[in-house]
């Protein structure tokens, strides 16, 4: 009997392909919607492999029900949706895919800078309803961003790549992480005085008990009136709340968001209504060849762990 790799949202025959003849590939049948509990907890009671997006809750009770379980490889480089202790006590291996995503999600989060600065998504809809009547010398003017000072939290992968580019556009790059790190043009910074110097406050740091709720009201409270929250890390990583009266109060000039605490966000959220607020769907990966890079990773370390080889990329 060979082992079984349950998929938990469909993916491209490429990609399945990549498994080859060894293994049986079960796999849910839609794209766009997540596989139900009920589902998930039955497949995973006798697969070997879960091939998981970030959408899933791979928790303890899905890993004690699923005796056969040796590996969750997950479609991402965050892993806060599965239960890594539960994985550890139960001798599951984990992994994620690293580097594969770097500078495509860098590309977004610089992206999501430069939109959120100029006000281009604003521009745009005013444009499209017929509400752009005249050239004025001040409509839609935003901030620069050549020559500000940009503060990056979480200087992993992505936050370097990021700092990269941050550079090319003359750029004063602070940078906040849990270890120092060397660099040559890059400035390290107290988290106090990151979020009271910067321009732009740039959130790359994963998502973990120390980082939940880490942007509230006080730190809110330390940016300039005229500064920028971007994040592209996890939406659980900043107080909601906060941030929507922040951004109505005039604490801050504006916010770029492609996550949040619940996903898919809903769209009477009240951070959807604010003019001030740039938004995209949780896209910071999403370029073609990224996202089958990514995929190839998952392939290669569920191959390897049924082959009893040496997996890659490994969180657990």
């Amino acid at each position: 009997m060979k082992p079984i790799v349950y998929v938990t949202r469909k993916l491209p025959d490429e990609a399945i392909a990549a498994l080859g003849d060894q293994v049986e590939v079960r796999m849910w049948k839609e794209e766009e919607t997540p596989v139900p509990r009920d589902i998930l907890l039955k497949e995973a009671a006798e697969a070997t492999a879960i091939w998981s997006m970030l959408s899933d809750a791979i928790d303890r009770e899905l890993i004690e029900k699923a005796p056969n379980l040796k590996i969750i490889s997950n479609l991402a480089v965050g892993y806060n949706n599965i239960d890594l202790d539960a994985a550890r006590d139960n001798g599951v291996i984990v992994t994620n895919t690293p580097d594969a995503l770097t500078e495509a999600t860098a590309d977004l989060t610089f992206a999501l800078l430069l939109s959120t600065a100029r006000r281009l998504s604003e521009a745009s809809r005013a444009l499209r309803a017929g509400e752009w009547k005249a050239w004025t010398p001040l409509g839609f003017t935003g901030q620069d961003v050549y020559g500000a000072t940009i503060g990056i939290i979480g200087m992993g992968r992505i936050g370097e790549a990021v700092a990269r580019r941050a550079k090319g556009f003359g750029m004063r790059v602070l940078y906040h992480n849990r270890t120092r790190r060397r660099f040559e043009d890059f400035i390290y910074s107290d988290f106090d005085e990151l979020l009271k110097e910067s321009d732009f406050v740039v959130l790359l740091t994963p998502y973990t008990s120390e980082t939940a709720g880490m942007i509230g009201e006080r730190e809110l409270g330390l940016m300039k009136e005229t500064a920028c929250l971007i994040n592209v890390a996890r939406g659980g990583i900043v107080d909601e709340k906060a941030l929507e009266k922040a951004l109505k109060d005039g604490g801050i000039w504006a916010a770029g968001l492609d996550v949040f605490e619940q996903e898919p966000v809903p769209t009477d959220h009240p951070l959807l209504s604010l003019p001030n607020v740039t938004v995209t769907p949780h896209i910071g990966s999403a370029s073609i060849q990224a996202r089958h890079a990514m995929m190839q990773l998952n392939a290669e370390a569920i191959l390897a762990c049924i082959g009893k080889k040496e997996v890659q990329n490994r969180v657990c």
